[in-house]
């Protein structure tokens, strides 16, 4: 039997900040924004708990520009990718690791900024693997954090036959 593996992440969040639309020496568009995704529970003393996770979001090619058009901060959107670690030197020479999420598809999820006759999700496929640079090409630079209330809803898995 082959060895599998799967690097996958579906996210469902706000922006933490409007997307950055950067191009590489190549011409090849690249954005990053951060996304903030929201856990909540009740503990046994029936005390609400919340814990706010802040994640890295790349978008590469035509994707990324769509991003950097459509997105702002505080909208709420349906990401698809999968997970990168690269090291980065910030501005006092420290190595550090940072992980992102390397999106290929994205679904706004909120109303904001659409007439009412023409409400639905927008959604790309454009960006394939084969379209995105090496770690090396990622632009670096800090992620503004910021809490925003969230609700995660339920995402269904399909079993696939060999």
């Amino acid at each position: 039997m082959p060895s599998r593996c799967l690097n996958r992440v579906l996210l469902i969040g706000n922006l933490t900040r409007d997307p950055e639309l950067r191009y590489t020496p190549a011409g090849m568009a690249v954005a990053s924004f951060g996304l903030a995704t929201n856990r909540v529970w009740v503990t046994k003393q029936g005390e609400k708990k919340e814990d706010a996770q802040f994640h890295r979001i790349v978008a590469w090619n035509k994707l990324a520009e769509l991003c950097s058009q459509l997105l702002s901060k505080g909208r709420r959107i349906y990401v698809e990718g999968r997970i990168q670690y690269r090291e980065i030197t910030d501005s006092a020479g420290v190595k550090k690791q940072v992980s992102e999420i390397v999106i290929d598809d994205m679904i706004i999820l909120d109303n904001k900024g659409i007439p009412q006759g023409d409400r639905q999700p927008l959604h790309t496929e454009e960006h394939t693997v084969d379209q995105q640079p090496g770690v090396e090409d990622v632009p670096t630079g800090e992620i503004e954090d910021i809490v925003i209330p969230d609700e995660i809803g339920e995402v269904s898995i399909e079993e696939k036959g060999e």
